[in-house]
């Protein structure tokens, strides 16, 4: 009998993690704006992201869907969300730390290396398909990524192992949110109840990271409060989860290749928002990446009709 449920499923979750990416791509704006006029530390920035987000999680599905609060079987799945929770924390601290040491070109490039890392896992852990598309999709994007972001340039890539070291790591840890979400699924975790707890813990152990002195950095800025709470509201909120949601569809390795689109969407939207400008390099490097994703889609579609005769 045809399977007919499989390809309306991985559409679905195609275009749930492109709208997750799209959302995302603003968090660059956003941290932008809080790190030039309040030179705002990133450590206190990812905390009060993660403890707005929670805070933000708590009272909608509050309001709109309590029996996610407390699911049945929660307590049983709580030391896996705290787990990832710090995995969500250690990405933050890793990331944030990894631009300081490398700039923000080089630091996307190296996060983005973990489609490379979220395929291998996935393939050992979850016996994920890791086909010629797959592999060709992770080149595109990395290559796409590192003419997008402007790492071709040599003089990007000072020389700074420590730095290096960090910005792969970040990669690894990404990956391991990826599966983490996943995981998440495969256990029957409703996505915005994981949501909730992962942000809970995150913003608990980004809480042992920060000083008194600067915590409260903001001040009694009114103007930088409301734009750190529309970070975690919107890119925040909206983009993990929805991310989380297009795990329930797809593979975690496909989810994070689409997520490489990213840093193209992100220069995309400071050209039409801030007037900044797209290099050739940007745009073929942008047009990398979207073949990639196209190569990884087309490749599916194709086993879908052939499993279906």
């Amino acid at each position: 009998m045809p399977k007919t449920t499989a390809s309306p499923s991985a559409t679905r979750g195609y275009v749930i993690a492109l709208i997750a990416t799209t959302i995302w791509a603003t968090t660059a704006i956003f941290i932008r704006y809080l790190s030039s006029h309040f030179q705002l530390p990133p450590l206190v920035l990812a905390f009060w992201r993660d403890l707005f987000a929670a805070s933000a999680l708590w009272i909608g599905l509050g309001i709109f869907s309590r029996r996610q609060l407390v699911p049945a079987g929660l307590r049983r799945h709580l030391l896996f969300l705290a787990l990832y929770g710090l995995v969500l924390a250690t990405f933050n601290a890793v990331w944030t730390t990894s631009v300081a040491l490398n700039g923000a070109a080089v630091a996307t490039v190296l996060v983005y290396s973990s489609p490379a890392f979220t395929a291998l896992f996935g393939w050992g852990l979850f016996r994920e398909r890791l086909d010629l598309p797959k592999i060709a999709a992770v080149s595109l994007g990395i290559a796409g990524c590192t003419l997008t972001s402007g790492a071709y340039q040599l003089a990007a890539w000072k020389v700074n192992p420590l730095g290096i070291a960090v910005g792969l790591f970040s990669g690894v840890v990404f990956s391991a949110y990826s599966l983490f979400g996943k995981a998440a699924s495969r256990r029957g975790l409703p996505p915005w109840t994981t949501m909730l707890y992962t942000f809970s813990f995150a913003a608990g152990f980004l809480l042992l990271l920060q000083r008194p002195a600067t915590i409260l950095w903001l001040g009694r800025s009114t103007a930088g409060w409301g734009v750190l709470i529309l970070l975690a509201i919107g890119p925040t909120v909206g983009g993990y989860g929805l991310y989380t949601v297009s795990l329930t569809y797809l593979p975690a390795s496909v989810a994070n290749l689409i997520a490489v689109l990213e840093p193209s969407i992100t220069a995309a939207l400071a050209l039409l928002l801030l007037g900044e400008e797209m290099t050739t390099m940007q745009w073929a490097g942008s047009g990398l990446i979207l073949v990639g994703v196209v190569l990884l889609r087309t490749g599916e579609m194709r086993r879908e009709r052939v499993s279906a005769r």
